[in-house]
């Protein structure tokens, strides 16, 4: 049923935009025939006919266009006309040549495929830690990393604002190799409750604690309060010593790595922010994008980056 209504769509969207088209030409051709002129020549007295316009006291002759700018517009009204038929280009509207942009696509799509496949499905046959190795192999995953992942991890991979950097060793889901083609095949979805039900003095005093684990500055007394709230309500994810669970995506508390703390932003502020309000992660699957092979050589260009010194 979906593939029935793209289609119509499709077609739809085709049709109107030839028309359109042959709309536009049509009007471009009355246009100038509308304003031509054939008798241009002087009356008994000599005089011209004008336009009517005058500007510094000299009038506008009402002359015909020249005979060359003429027929050059005549010739693209029939170069435009000839390239529609041969060329649609909209759709599945085959021209007379039988070409369409979809066919072209496809074409392509058929020799990428009988390129690459055979040296996709060669380096899939290497371990992940060996083809990271790999220089000739890095080059091919990185290509595919910057069309595919770079626009949330950033083209140095170092991440952003709700984008784990995939350069150092702080994994939320885990960094052997097959955590990684995990996360590429399946996607991840991370959540994060709030807790603004706990009320502001409580959100303060977790906050407290929170930078307490990781040994940033910190308010001791509140500190101390929020120990028993963090036991009760955060233990279950982010374990009692708030180093987290890689099962569940939930961070480390107890290093300097903060996912959402943006730029300008104190990381208590960051903190409370996150137990007020929550968060939401989603990291798209992409082997329906990219294929079972691709993510096998972007799963060894991820690995790669975090074992750099």
């Amino acid at each position: 049923m979906n593939n029935l209504w793209d289609d119509s769509l499709s077609g739809f969207w085709s049709a109107w935009i030839i028309v359109i088209t042959l709309g536009s030409l049509v009007f471009a051709f009355w246009l100038l025939y509308a304003n031509r002129k054939t008798d241009k020549t002087p009356d008994a007295e000599g005089n011209v006919e004008t336009t009517g316009h005058a500007a510094d006291g000299i009038e506008e002759y009402d002359n015909p266009l020249p005979r060359w700018w003429l027929q050059l517009y005549i010739g693209t009204i029939v170069f435009s006309l000839g390239y529609l038929l041969l060329y649609p280009g909209l759709g599945n509207f085959a021209g007379l040549l039988g070409w369409t942009q979809e066919g072209q696509w496809e074409e392509e799509v058929a020799r990428a495929e009988e390129r690459f496949t055979p040296i996709f499905a060669q380096y899939q046959e290497v371990p992940i830690p060996e083809l990271a190795q790999d220089d000739e192999a890095m080059q091919v995953a990185e290509r595919i990393y910057q069309n595919n992942c770079a626009v949330c991890h950033g083209a140095n991979a170092e991440g952003g604002y709700g984008f784990p950097n995939l350069t150092d060793d702080d994994w939320l889901y885990g960094g052997e190799p097959e955590q990684i083609v995990t996360s590429l095949e399946q996607g991840r979805n991370g959540l994060m409750p709030s807790w603004q039900q706990l009320g502001a003095e409580n959100i303060e005093n977790v906050t407290q604690f929170v930078l307490s684990l990781s040994g940033l500055e910190h308010d001791a007394e509140r500190a101390e309060q929020g120990a028993s709230t963090y036991a009760s309500v955060c233990t279950a994810c982010h374990g009692p010593e708030g180093t987290g669970n890689q099962g569940l995506g939930a961070p480390n508390l107890t290093n300097d790595t903060w996912l959402y703390q943006a730029p300008g932003q104190s990381v208590a502020d960051s903190i409370r922010q996150t137990l007020r309000n929550g968060r939401n992660g989603h990291m798209p699957a992409q082997e329906a994008y990219i294929g079972e092979e691709r993510v096998h050589l972007v799963a060894a260009y991820v690995y790669s980056l975090s074992q750099e010194d």
